[in-house]
């Protein structure tokens, strides 16, 4: 069996390969003590799961998917306006300068750059396109997600949220994953021993992200009883930006008139949040410890159920009506 076989079964079951991972870890935080111990592992899992991911990003291939400024004005409105208008309205229904509000603010206003791209694959959009703007992605909501608390929080932000832990991010999750890759992929160009390297890594995509899962559900479930009031306030407001948030990517890609795999690319964006990603900076917040871990991990798993949905439902949505349709 070659690897782009392994890598297509892995693709293809990677709903159940994550589900299993989270389950397994959850049982093990529980009989096991100590898993909390775990959390130093999250940078380093999230840092390897981001390179692969962005080993897959054809770095030289940028400037074509970027000529479809449909697509990514569609893509940006989306996660950067409408999405961030949607969370500012949900988070009305949580107490002001709460930890609940914060974590809410911090998974729903960052966008997915890592699962959301095969998820999209399974729900035939065009993950390609997509996949070319996750660095773009990264780097916007780390800039704009200090100005989104601030406005949302206001005077609460100044003393939840402290600036290094994002420069910290933007270095080790962005900056050197991404820096990484793109070397990869230059040394791919002349070598073979290093496209079969290139190669092998890009197989590791479900298995990082599989890594990751295992790490922070390890670490938060123990977690999880001491903040449970914290995350049934906030479960409904994910159920809702479930639902709302998918439907406002599908119209904005309409209104952009966006051919059918693109629109769904954009759907399943605005629908599918940065929570693994968005952890760290949790835990770097002074008295975050245990409510807003267990907020954050608390999206992921109602993401997991959404995005079985959306698979189903969004890959059979049609195309955008033509200038002559709307004549």
């Amino acid at each position: 069996m070659d690897s782009q076989s392994i890598r297509a079964i892995l693709e293809n079951r990677q709903i159940g390969i994550y589900f299993g991972t989270v389950v397994v870890a959850g049982i093990s935080a529980l009989l096991l003590p100590g898993t909390t111990t775990l959390e130093a592992g999250v940078n380093p899992a999230l840092a390897l799961m981001l390179f692969v991911t962005f080993l897959q990003v054809p770095l030289a291939d940028l400037r074509q998917h970027f000529a479809r400024l449909d697509f990514l004005a569609a893509l940006l409105i989306a996660n950067f306006i409408a999405v961030p208008l949607l969370v500012a309205a949900l988070v009305q229904l949580l107490p002001a300068g709460s930890m609940e509000r914060l974590g809410v603010l911090l998974v729903l206003l960052t966008p997915c750059i890592d699962y959301v791209v095969t998820f999209s694959h399974l729900g035939r959009a065009d993950a390609r396109l997509l996949l070319a703007t996750t660095p773009a992605l990264l780097i916007l909501q780390m800039l704009l997600l200090p100005i989104y608390l601030g406005l949302l929080l206001g005077e609460d932000a100044a003393g939840l949220v402290q600036f290094g832990p994002f420069v910290h991010a933007f270095v080790w999750l962005i900056a050197v994953p991404l820096v990484l890759a793109a070397v990869v992929q230059l040394w791919a160009a002349s070598s073979n021993a290093i496209t079969r390297m290139s190669t092998v890594l890009g197989m590791l995509a479900v298995p990082a992200t599989a890594l990751v899962l295992l790490v922070v559900t390890a670490a938060v479930v123990p977690r999880l009883g001491s903040a449970m009031n914290a995350v049934l306030h906030v479960l409904p407001i994910y159920v809702a930006f479930a639902v709302s948030a998918p439907l406002i990517g599908w119209s904005i890609g309409r209104l952009f008139r966006l051919d059918a795999p693109a629109g769904r690319s954009v759907t399943f964006s605005a629908g599918t949040r940065n929570s693994l990603v968005v952890l760290p900076l949790a835990f770097a917040i002074p008295g975050a410890v245990p409510v807003l871990p267990a907020v954050i991990v608390a999206q992921t798993l109602v993401e997991l159920v959404s995005e079985l949905l959306y698979v189903r439902f969004i890959g059979k949505l049609g195309p955008a009506p033509s200038l002559s349709d709307a004549a």
